[in-house]
């Protein structure tokens, strides 16, 4: 009969431990007024890949790393521009200058916790100078982005390896992307609640360019939440300041890549409008968040060779009285990629026996009703 039971008990409960939670766009949430791509994530973006490493272990390690990939070759040997925009500069973003002066990326983006952004390096420095036509490369410039998952994670234990980084590059893949508690976000915490991994995208119609532009972000940060315009903090009775001694702090790592033909200086322009994103959905980047968007233009007319004979960039790029429809893509995938990374994040105890309780979607879903943000 103990056999029988637990065979049972088996059969019921695996399906509901598979399922999947339904993103804010399943719930009837519609955020912004322009279409998705295909998968509503960054890799609607052509060639652009995303892999996770997840390290939950015993009863303290909760963190991981994200790698994000702007195309499918060898980025040292074909570089993207980028450009580096920072919202509040509480944060330890390696690879920072490199960026900014050359307006070029070359590595993988890789996002993790605070105090693995040595590893984070180490990893993706490996993985680079092990590539084929990289034999002779003597600098690697790893763009490595972090929030503190200090809560739920012994970030002191430093669990995070370089095997881990490289792992996460070579799982790397298109198609639908993994959100929630994976990777970078395992350990996070947003608005009070269980934080992670979010992604959305946004097209441009084809008589705006017909450009894709998506956005992942690592969601560590507090404020008062807003979705779809709807005041859910302040129903919930969850904000900060409510009592003196409570904090907003945190940080949010936001990337941006979109197939349109932009150099690193309108790059910087879309960077700035992702933070009106984080803001849409009441963010406050406060005092001690680190907030910084990376972003790139995976546009094949853009890159830039490492080694060449040309004394002259090439490739045509956007007017500048083109840009503001990559402006409002920007901040709208911004805004629904924080949503969806609530909404897909679970509860989860982690060190020190710390509890952070997920998104109440029920009565989240109640108060999107309620001021108009759900369609019936």
């Amino acid at each position: 009969m103990k056999t029988l039971i637990s065979c049972l008990l088996v059969i019921i409960v695996l399906p509901i431990m598979g399922q999947k939670k339904k993103r804010a766009r399943d719930h009837g949430v519609e955020i912004g007024v322009m279409k998705t791509g295909t998968l509503n994530a960054i890799t609607d973006v052509p060639g652009v890949k995303v892999g996770h490493q997840t390290l939950i272990k015993r009863d303290n390690v909760r963190t991981g790393v994200t790698a994000i990939l702007a195309h499918e070759g060898n980025i040292f040997q074909s570089k993207v521009p980028a450009a580096i925009y920072i919202g509040n500069g509480f944060g330890k973003l390696a690879g920072i200058s490199q960026v900014q002066e050359l307006g070029n990326l070359e590595t993988p983006i890789i996002l993790t916790n605070t105090l693995s952004v040595p590893m984070g390096i180490q990893g993706t420095v490996k993985y680079t100078l092990n590539l084929p036509e990289n034999e002779n490369v003597r600098s690697v410039n790893a763009v490595v982005g972090e929030t503190n998952d200090g809560y739920l994670n012994d970030i002191r234990g430093m669990h995070v390896t370089e095997t881990d980084v490289m792992t996460a590059i070579q799982n790397a893949q298109k198609g639908l992307v993994a959100e929630g508690n994976v990777g970078a976000g395992t350990g996070t915490v947003a608005f009070g609640f269980k934080g992670g991994i979010g992604t959305s995208s946004r097209l441009l119609p084809k008589s705006l360019g017909g450009y894709t532009v998506g956005v992942l972000v690592q969601t560590n940060f507090g404020g008062v939440l807003s979705i779809a315009g709807a005041p859910v903090g302040k129903e919930l009775d969850r904000y900060p300041f409510r009592n003196a001694i409570e904090k907003s702090d945190g940080s949010c790592m936001i990337v941006v890549l979109t197939d349109a033909p932009l150099d690193a200086r309108q790059l910087e322009r879309v960077a700035k409008r992702a933070m009106m994103g984080l803001a849409r959905t009441g963010g406050i980047a406060s005092n001690g968040s680190g907030d910084y968007v990376v972003a790139a233009s995976t546009a094949e007319s853009m890159r830039i060779p490492y080694q060449t004979r040309e004394r002259l960039d090439s490739g045509d790029v956007l007017k500048n009285d083109a840009m503001s429809p990559l402006f409002l893509a920007t901040i709208e995938a911004t805004e629904e990629a924080i949503v969806n990374s609530l909404f897909a994040a679970e509860a989860m105890t982690g060190n020190n026996e710390h509890t952070v309780n997920a998104l109440p979607l029920d009565r989240v879903l109640e108060i999107l009703k309620k001021y108009g943000a759900i369609k019936d």
